[in-house]
């Protein structure tokens, strides 16, 4: 049900519609990465985490690289019939590691709240538990979105965008990261 919910919201992204043949149509784009995603969530609920509003009308996905053993997730493979997804995959995966860290990190890879949802604070809901996470151990968030909207949503809760990348004749990606803050001392005990 999440892989077909965050499906179903990506047919229509930039960043999709230049992934897939420019013919696709949006069943067809809905066919080719439903699969995708389901690999993704299925490993970020086996290495991460997934977190949803109640009524599943929001979701974050999470993927945690906190140790230099950490599982990375699967590489999907387009068929032949997908035209040029393969070798556009190919870049946008080199594009985002150019940008990711070796070191110890958290990378928020989905963040999705149903339109009526949106501006109320539910996206905020589903971020602060896992930022309060990192904050505990210290370590920061990385992300990298498809939209200025989302870009602008994250920058309004904390995030710090780099130059954003660039993808051969594609839209360009927004690199971001929130940096772990420091948890309030807490004063030892009188003894």
């Amino acid at each position: 049900m999440i892989a077909a919910m965050l499906t179903a919201a990506a047919v229509h992204d930039p960043l999709t519609r230049w992934l897939l043949p420019t013919d696709a149509t949006p069943r067809d784009r809905y066919h080719h990465l439903h699969p995708l995603l389901t690999a993704d969530i299925t490993h970020a609920v086996e290495n991460g985490d997934v977190d949803v509003l109640d009524d599943v009308t929001g979701v974050a996905v999470w993927h945690h690289h906190t140790h230099p053993d950490t599982v990375p997730p699967p590489r999907h493979h387009f068929g032949p019939d997908t035209g040029r997804a393969p070798v556009r995959y190919a870049q946008l995966q080199t594009t985002v590691d150019s940008y990711r860290s070796a070191a110890p990190h958290h990378w928020l890879t989905y963040l999705w709240i149903h339109p009526s949802l949106r501006g109320i604070g539910a996206a905020r809901q589903l971020l602060d538990h896992r930022h309060q996470r990192a904050d505990q151990e210290g370590l920061p968030v990385d992300t990298v979105v498809t939209t200025t909207g989302l870009r602008d949503h994250l920058t309004a809760c904390g995030y710090h965008p780099d130059l954003p990348l660039h993808l051969p004749a594609g839209p360009a990606l927004w690199p971001l990261r929130r940096t772990a803050r420091p948890l309030p001392a807490h004063p030892a005990p009188a003894g």
